[in-house]
């Protein structure tokens, strides 16, 4: 199985994993919106397997950090059970 991959921020002091409802409010509240970030970016579709949603999310998620020019977006690991 592959890996599980989220979007976050430096700023953000919660795991958007295991605390998600607290990390989504930060991350509202301070206009990040990297949940819907992440939803534009990606090209996923119903028709994937979890490992190929996994990998287009965690593609998506490489390629908002790469041209990230504030350098605030990070990428949060953890692997896939």
């Amino acid at each position: 199985m592959s890996r599980v991959c989220a979007l976050t921020t430096a700023d953000n002091p919660y795991d958007p994993f295991k605390q998600f409802s607290k990390w989504m409010l930060f991350d509202t509240e301070k206009g990040y919106n990297s949940a819907g970030l992440l939803a534009r970016i990606a090209k996923t579709s119903e028709e994937f397997s979890e490992d190929e949603y996994n990998q287009a999310v965690e593609s998506a998620i490489d390629e908002i950090i790469r041209y990230d020019f504030t350098n605030m977006r990070r990428k949060v690991i953890k692997p896939a059970i």
